[in-house]
């Protein structure tokens, strides 16, 4: 295995790679029953884990937003029509919505402002996803001309609204200050389902961008994250939040809403058990020493 090498730069499978080649050390003398409860841009979870920014779901964004609120857990939705935005915060999910970085500059204040006026937690924008590499020409998704923004053009969007701003598709330190600098409340690590090829995986620059950032600036882990061995791992190495997408799909395609919400309570009691397991008694008090690389 030590030879082994994933086929054409799939960035997908170097994340899982990565993550499998992480240990776990156990401290089991003196463990008692953890929380993992915390806190993000302002309100209470039940769970670190939150939704990732998910869109065009075949049940519905307002079920999909009703399976987070039921588990306690924050709802980060993607693409979508407002009216799609405020059915989801209708059922009183605490919401982030992530914003396309559409080419049509009033288009994205007229979001930020649905976002702010309907209730969200939270906004952003997924500056990933327009990347093209035709100099003179936007890129389209969904039908929808996109471009990426520039600094100029960040800093005019999270100045537009009074709600906390993140960034998604931040991936290395560099981009991370910058974010800060901008007046980003925090960043989405991620590598948009491998959208760039050989791109790090988060969890190998996790602990430099926390020592670079510092405490205070909010790191949500995305990417290829399956359960909530996954998600401990991420927090040992930095994270405040981990964002799962596609484990949710399934449940909530074909149970609905209460599906999916089980899935969410499942992986955080997977997380507790890595808790209790490794004397970490809160989220706060989870030690990056018991994380151990290794070359297989």
């Amino acid at each position: 295995m030590a030879n082994e090498r994933p086929l054409s730069g799939d960035s997908v499978a170097l994340n899982r790679r990565y993550l499998d080649h992480l240990l776990v050390e156990s401290r089991v003398v003196g463990a008692r029953h953890p929380t993992t409860r915390m806190t993000l841009f302002g309100c209470d979870f039940a769970t670190p884990i939150t939704t990732g920014a998910l869109s065009h779901l075949k049940p519905g964004m307002a079920a999909f937003a009703e399976g987070a609120r039921q588990a306690g857990a924050a709802c980060f939705i993607g693409m979508g029509y407002c009216a799609e935005l405020e059915a989801a915060l209708a059922t009183g999910a605490k919401v982030v919505k992530i914003i396309k970085p559409y080419a049509d500059t009033n288009e994205i204040l007229r979001r930020l402002e649905s976002a702010e006026k309907n209730g969200a937690i939270a906004v952003g924008m997924d500056v990933e996803h327009a990347m093209n590499v035709r100099d003179d020409r936007d890129s389209v998704v969904a039908g929808i001309r996109m471009k990426t923004p520039t600094l100029d053009e960040l800093k005019n969007y999270i100045g537009a609204t009074s709600l906390p701003f993140v960034i998604k598709g931040a991936l290395s330190v560099r981009d991370a200050l910058t974010c800060r600098d901008l007046g980003c409340a925090g960043v989405i690590l991620s590598h948009h389902n491998g959208l760039m090829r050989w791109a790090t995986p988060p969890a190998m620059l996790l602990p430099d961008i926390r020592r670079a950032v510092g405490p205070d600036f909010k790191l949500i882990a995305d990417g290829g994250v399956q359960d909530g061995f996954d998600t401990f791992k991420l927090l040992a190495l930095g994270a405040d939040a981990v964002s799962v997408g596609r484990p949710l799909m399934g449940p909530l395609e074909e149970g609905g809403f209460a599906a999916m919400a089980q899935m969410l309570r499942d992986m955080t009691d997977e997380l507790k058990a890595m808790m209790m397991r490794t004397g970490s008694p809160d989220l706060q008090h989870i030690d990056p020493a018991v994380i151990h690389p290794v070359n297989w």
